[in-house]
């Protein structure tokens, strides 16, 4: 019986591992068409009462949390998390393609389908026998593509509205209000330089970001709440468009800022309680005192150490 049960033990440990071996085998499109199937099964009348409640209104939130959790992992040079998180993304596209099935509005299907058809269209130099000898000609070719596909929508849109409801058809159609004020500024930037709309260089930039800081502070002088909310708008669009042209995205700079201000802060409080002390009863003269030090902390080598933060190198 001992040895009858060790053979059993073996096959079903060889079934297991040809199982995963054929796991493994599966083609990127096998794998894709068992995440919807899934998908579909817990969103079936008998599958899972959280994912049957969800909408497309309820699950925004998620779509934007699983997009910067993406940037998080690809920073953190940590190959696995990224995938992870990667495939975190994808679930949310195949979970509004469910729902808009269910609602007969479309497949998931159409949604690859049409950045398919997109890629190929918009990548002439590649797909066609136009000729592209740089990048910048490549954005170029593909803004004037965007615009004629923007052109001949609107004129099936126009057949269809009614009198005196066309719509004016710009160049920076296209880009979503409903962006991050940062990305959605550099986007704006973006597609009016790629027209000629730009500074020669980044000097010109510097110096808009130097008169708008000055018309800020005269605002702040008079202060009209309203003429300093629009100054301020308008420093932070200059320094926005300051980024595109140093090729940094501001987005992800200012995350980097305010990660910086928080670990920079939360040492701070560190330092407070080994002296026996809340940073909050701190004079102001003290607080300052203990944030030049934790900067200085964090350009000594040994900071990591000191602070007992795990990164990798």
């Amino acid at each position: 019986m001992p040895k009858r049960r060790k053979k059993l033990k073996k096959r079903k440990e060889l079934r297991s591992q040809s199982k995963r071996s054929k796991q493994k085998r599966l083609t990127p499109g096998e794998w894709f068409e068992k995440l919807v199937t899934v998908q579909a099964r817990l969103r079936a009348p008998n599958g899972c009462p959280w994912d049957r409640e969800q909408t497309h209104q309820s699950l925004r939130t998620y779509l934007i949390e699983e997009a910067y959790e993406v940037l998080e992992a690809l920073e953190s040079g940590d190959d696995a998390k990224f995938a992870e998180e990667m495939g975190d993304l994808l679930l949310q596209i195949v979970f509004h393609s469910q729902i808009a099935r269910e609602e007969g509005r479309f497949t998931v299907a159409e949604v690859i389908r049409e950045i398919h058809d997109k890629m190929i269209r918009r990548h002439p130099h590649v797909f066609g026998k136009t000729q592209a000898k740089d990048s910048a000609e490549v954005l170029r070719n593909w803004e004037q593509i965007k615009a004629e596909e923007r052109r001949a929508g609107a004129n099936k849109s126009d057949s269809k509205a009614v009198e005196g409801g066309t719509k004016e058809v710009s160049l920076l159609d296209g880009v979503s209000r409903a962006l991050p004020a940062t990305l959605e500024g550099l986007q704006l930037t973006r597609k009016a330089s790629r027209i000629g709309f730009d500074w020669e260089d980044a000097g010109g930039v510097f110096e808009k970001l130097a008169e708008e800081t000055e018309e800020l502070k005269k605002a702040s002088q008079e202060q009209v709440q309203q003429k300093m909310e629009e100054e301020l708008g308008d420093l932070l669009f200059a320094a926005v468009n300051l980024s595109r042209f140093l090729k940094i995205d501001p987005e992800i700079a200012l995350k980097k800022a305010n990660a910086k201000f928080l670990r920079r802060f939360r040492g701070m409080e560190r330092l407070a309680r080994k002296s026996g002390r809340e940073f909050k009863d701190l004079p102001r003269e003290e607080m300052e005192a203990l944030w030049d030090a934790t900067k200085q902390a964090e350009e000594n080598p040994r900071f990591r150490e000191l602070d007992g933060a795990q990164t990798k190198s």
